[in-house]
């Protein structure tokens, strides 16, 4: 995928970046970087977009993002209105497995810690079994500093590797090692503009428009670039969108949730909800509330 690269700024006495984010909103472009990501989001709800696929994330997860995974954490627009009070607030810890840490991972003590970022490459968002504890690990590898700092953080790596429970990927579609600047950005603003235009009657030539192609050739180009056609980037866009708001209570109906993200047949969102997600609008909730009790 072709996207923004984006340099993390390391110090030159370190090998690991704690970065505490408190901001109106998050990053809003797709962008990768060579080192793996670990983000505990502490305030904020949004969408994040890894690869060709998307999920809703809300305060207390975190997320493993796999080195050079292309990935956007999409702030909801309500954090972009400027009159909002709505704040953002993350702690990410940055690692390159392949940059100064190499030597100390071709070790064979560390032998089970490489194989696990190798194997979770794709990314992973954590079991929300083992939050408590890695939000602690995290907190205590920002305390720390020097060689404490980085003893910390293989305390903090030794807890992922040892969970013992399956790790579904964030997505599914690799990387491509070419890349240019515009190229992530266009992307972006094409993503941005389905994004926030979901919920409405938007069509491939509202689209095309905007990324000023023909719609042939944007089809080509989106689908290169992002392992999706237009319309199954929109209908997971629109179904994601719905599983918040069926989660979130407080909705009419069924129907009425479908109608406002964007689909206008209720017939036609039972059939997409259930070929995206697994099961039927109602199970979904059904399923959704057995796991709160």
């Amino acid at each position: 995928m072709k996207v923004l690269q984006f340099t993390i700024p390391i110090a030159h006495d370190k090998t690991v970046i704690v970065q505490q984010d408190n901001l109106p909103h998050f990053y809003p472009y797709l962008h990768r970087h060579t080192e793996a990501q670990i983000a505990w989001i502490q305030q904020g709800e949004g969408t994040l977009v890894v690869g060709n696929n998307m999920h809703s994330f809300k305060p207390g997860e975190i997320y493993f993002i796999g080195p050079n995974q292309p990935h956007l954490f999409k702030s909801n627009p309500e954090y972009f209105n400027p009159e909002s009070d709505k704040r953002t607030k993350a702690l990410m810890v940055f690692f390159n497995p392949s940059g100064a840490l190499a030597s100390l991972f071709g070790l064979p003590e560390m032998k089970s810690m490489k194989a696990f970022i190798d194997q979770n490459a794709q990314g992973f968002k954590l079991p929300q079994m083992y939050y408590d504890e890695v939000s602690e690990l995290m907190l205590e590898t920002q305390a720390a500093s020097g060689a404490d700092q980085l003893m910390q953080f293989f305390l903090l790596l030794k807890f992922l590797n040892k969970m013992r429970i399956k790790l579904n990927p964030l997505s599914s579609f690799g990387h491509s090692a070419s890349f240019s600047e515009n190229e992530g950005i266009r992307i972006s603003n094409i993503y941005n503009f389905i994004l926030q235009r979901s919920n409405s009657d938007i069509t491939l030539e509202d689209v095309a428009d905007a990324a000023h192609m023909t719609p042939q050739a944007f089809c080509r180009y989106f689908k290169k670039h992002t392992g999706h056609t237009f319309i199954s980037f929109l209908n997971e866009t629109r179904i994601n969108e719905a599983c918040k708001k069926l989660t979130a209570g407080g909705y009419d109906s069924i129907s009425a949730v479908a109608y406002n993200c964007g689909f206008n047949s209720i017939t036609n969102f039972n059939r997409v909800f259930k070929s995206i997600i697994g099961n039927s609008p109602r199970e979904y909730i059904e399923n959704y509330l057995k796991n709160v009790g």
